[in-house]
């Protein structure tokens, strides 16, 4: 999304607010929020979460393409949001 997207984390049941240029994963540590990562490229797949809501727009180089269209899981160290919000079991 241009100007950003929300994000739901289901578990927590707090929501954060991802900005034009950021990324998943460094929003939710700069909110204090901690979540496994790795290579912060999309390339190791450390970060992989699951997607209950919303539609990832994937930028890693993890998934297949099938699992890229199944939108069940995406890298939130890289991948950005298609929808204006993304619920994730976190």
């Amino acid at each position: 999304m241009a100007d950003g997207f929300n994000v739901k984390l289901a578990r927590s049941g707090k929501e954060v607010f991802v900005p034009a240029g950021s990324t998943i994963l460094f929003t939710l540590l700069d909110a204090g929020i901690h979540v496994p990562f790795s290579c912060g490229s999309g390339m190791c797949g450390t970060c992989e979460t699951d997607v209950l809501a919303g539609e990832p727009e994937h930028r890693d180089f993890v998934l297949s393409e099938s699992e890229r269209n199944a939108n069940d899981v995406m890298m939130i160290c890289c991948s950005l949001a298609k929808t204006e919000e993304l619920e994730l079991d976190l």
